[in-house]
């Protein structure tokens, strides 16, 4: 006998109209982030359009966020990839609810919307917290390093800055004077683009001059935190204007190391070495993870390898956003610095580790580094030990999972405070999905 198949008829047209809502399973992502947006206060978006009166009409903003946090969250940062999905996606077609916006669209709306955006990450910080999910007990602040979208390839060192500019400018002065001759006797000289050539060179030059410029403005800031002037003739002194004894800078004041290196592409990128190893002009990207939940309470970012100054800043975001310190706050070495734990006295309980696990530090001086020394004995104590043992497994796994689940390994954006707003979409894309997950739970 012949087998007796269900019923399937591709060309079967559906005669009465269908719930979007029924096409996800209940308890589905798509269905938490778009009822978490529903609850968040859009007005700052709808302002923008409001003052074009009646006639425009844009696509709704409660949509375009649902889409681009959507798809954030589950790994698809691209405007391009996004579009396409909205039409292959059941998940995205949901969402947009019969709304197809060009990639541009999208594009164009995530970066007219960079400030707004970034402002959806504390409410729905303050949501998780309605939601019980974040309690302020313990947290603990980590950094990590994310690709610039800049390639190495379109950087330049210091060095290589002023070689370059005297090639272009011997080249330049070649192409002047051949412009002369062949002015002089055009009729015994082939045709050249002469002007079009000196153009390009000088565009490069001017290009090149703009980096040295930055390379030498970030040096001579970096020099007036270290306490020098430009005219200590390079000798290190005290708070008296004295020389002290001892050794001389290397460089003079205001002048970069002839590897100090600037990008073409984004120029508030930083060459950072990454964990993986390898050098790429990179971001800094810092996160304070509550330990209820693993909920991100905090997310900021800077241009700079370093993280012993923001331990600070990522304490007085998280009392900016949840009206509070937490009790006790976990960190790294990289956090460790005696002005900091002076700033922070009272505010939280800090847990700081002074050295790397398993190698000894420096010994610290207990007069000129008072509050350092006090750490150093309090991290010999059983209960801060137990207390540190718990900062890798709270607030590494985010890092992770940013990098690894969702699989953001370079920003889309250009420019710090573009990247700056990018960060905080990736991180309350990842907030809505561990919620999504711990309310299944």
């Amino acid at each position: 006998m012949a087998a007796n198949y269900l019923p399937y008829d591709p060309q079967q047209m559906m005669l009465l109209p269908e719930a979007l809502q029924e096409w996800l399973p209940e308890g589905h992502l798509a269905h938490f982030i778009s009822d978490a947006v529903d609850g968040l206060d859009l007005s700052a978006f709808h302002a923008r359009y409001d003052k074009d009166g009646p006639r425009n009409q844009p696509f709704h903003p409660a949509m375009m966020v649902k889409v681009l946090v959507y798809g954030y969250a589950t790994g698809v940062f691209s405007s391009r990839k996004i579009a396409r999905k909205l039409h292959e996606d059941v998940a995205f077609r949901v969402l947009a609810a019969r709304n197809f916006p060009a990639h541009r669209t999208i594009r164009d709306f995530r970066a007219f919307h960079l400030k707004e955006l970034s402002d959806l990450f504390v409410q729905v910080v303050r949501l998780a917290r309605e939601m019980g999910l974040v309690k302020l007990g313990t947290l603990a602040v980590d950094g990590t390093k994310v690709k610039a979208n800049a390639s190495r390839h379109k950087a330049m060192s210091y060095g290589h800055m002023l070689k370059a500019e005297a090639e272009l400018k011997a080249q330049i002065d070649a192409l002047l004077n051949k412009a002369r001759a062949t002015d002089e006797a055009e009729k015994n000289e082939p045709e050249s683009d002469i002007p079009a050539e000196i153009a390009r060179r000088q565009d490069r030059l001017d290009a090149i001059a703009a980096a040295r410029a930055r390379l030498e403005a970030r040096q001579r800031d970096a020099d007036l935190e270290r306490g020098r002037s430009d005219d200590d003739e390079n000798k290190p002194r005290g708070p008296d204007g004295k020389p002290k004894a001892g050794g001389r800078y290397k460089q003079p004041f205001g002048v970069p190391t002839d590897k100090d290196q600037d990008n073409f592409t984004d120029p508030d990128s930083r060459i950072m070495q990454h964990a993986g190893g390898g050098f790429e002009a990179s971001y800094n990207g810092q996160l304070a993870v509550d330990d209820t939940a693993h909920i991100i309470v905090a997310a900021e970012l800077i241009n700079s390898a370093s993280d012993v100054r923001e331990l600070p800043t990522m304490l007085e975001a998280v009392k900016a956003t949840l009206g509070a310190y937490p009790d006790q706050t976990l960190a790294d070495a990289g956090y460790r610095s005696e002005a900091v734990f002076e700033v922070l006295v009272g505010r939280t309980d800090l847990v700081v580790a002074i050295g790397r696990e398993g190698k000894n530090h420096r010994p610290i001086n207990e007069e000129t580094l008072p509050l350092t020394a006090q750490m150093v004995a309090k991290m010999q104590t059983p209960e801060a030990r137990a207390a540190y043992r718990r900062r890798k497994w709270l607030s590494e796994p985010p890092n992770g999972w940013i990098k690894n689940v969702l699989g953001f390994r370079q920003f889309s954006m250009r420019g710090l405070h573009r990247v700056q707003a990018e960060w905080k979409l990736v991180c309350m894309a990842l907030n809505l999905r561990r919620m999504a997950v711990m309310q299944a739970g």
